[in-house]
């Protein structure tokens, strides 16, 4: 058995953005927590949507591969600072001949995690995600986090406690072994979040209600046994799921949910949910992968 199987790393893409720092930053910490090495991965290459039809455009690789070298060396110096006060971390770095894309699709098929930021230098305007965030969040092999700007993360959020969406499909399972999974490590609480709406349906609001909270119950059965010290928030309401999600999310140190719940295509792309949550938070968000 490889050592990647037995311990895979933090993937966390850069491209010389204090976006990308920050995602370093979060990606650092999160790989000490999980006794992780840390991968910083640099692309030469333009950032681009991923799909087929794509053109790759002629670039300067030796210019490229230069500010790959100063990116990677800056980021690994910056991560094991902020590591520090957490553990001592364990960091490799990679400059790969490629656009960053298809290089952080291709690790993350042996990764525990895939880390990148809201938006890269060519972002527009606040509050789009970069191509790359989207793409991978999108098609990546591994749970995703999106980290947002670091003016948009209060630090007296980081005291609050993890969030989960819950809607009981299977990626939203995940999401919530990866929710209890993260504030086991964070020492502080998951808030579980399930709405449910009375839209075409011929039960009581009542009886609605008492059948979200049966449903939540049955998904989060077992976990508190698995993690007794935890408190376990439980939030059941009649609501759009991502606009409770984002409301719920405002003392949060993290969201976490799935890429798609009940009817997506896995693979295919994110779910309204997950995209409507990774454009309207401020706070990291980690994306469950089928």
């Amino acid at each position: 058995m490889s050592a990647n199987t037995i311990n895979p790393p933090v993937l966390v893409g850069i491209d010389g953005s204090e976006v990308a720092a920050e995602a370093v930053r979060w990606a650092a910490v999160d790989a000490v927590r999980h006794r992780a090495p840390l991968h910083i991965v640099y692309g030469i290459g333009a950032p681009m949507d991923f799909g087929p039809g794509i053109a790759f455009n002629q670039i300067d690789y030796d210019a490229y591969r230069a500010a790959g070298a100063s990116a990677v060396a800056a980021a690994s110096e910056f991560a094991t600072a902020a590591a520090a006060p957490v553990g001592e971390l364990d960091i490799s770095t990679f400059v790969v001949e490629a656009p960053p894309i298809p290089v952080l699709l291709d690790r993350s098929k042996d990764a525990r995690l895939l880390v990148v930021g809201t938006r890269g230098m060519g972002a527009f305007r606040r509050g789009l995600l970069g191509s790359v965030s989207t793409a991978v969040a999108r098609h990546a092999h591994c749970p995703v986090a999106v980290i947002p700007e670091p003016e948009n993360y209060l630090p007296d959020r980081l005291l609050g406690p993890v969030l989960v969406g819950v809607d009981g499909s299977p990626v939203s399972v995940r999401a919530i072994e990866i929710a209890f999974d993260e504030a086991a490590h964070r020492e502080t609480a998951v808030r579980a979040v399930l709405t449910w709406s009375e839209f075409n349906r011929y039960i009581s609001r009542a009886d609605m209600q008492k059948e979200a909270e049966q449903l939540l119950s049955e998904n989060l059965a077992g976990y508190a046994e698995q993690y007794p010290d935890l408190e376990v928030q439980r939030v059941v309401a009649e609501d759009r799921p991502a606009r409770r999600l984002l409301a719920e999310s405002e003392d949060a140190q993290l969201i976490v949910v799935g890429s798609h719940g009940r009817g997506g295509f896995a693979g295919m792309t994110l779910g309204s949910v997950s995209q409507a949550v990774l454009h309207g938070t401020d706070c990291p968000v980690i994306i469950a992968r089928p």
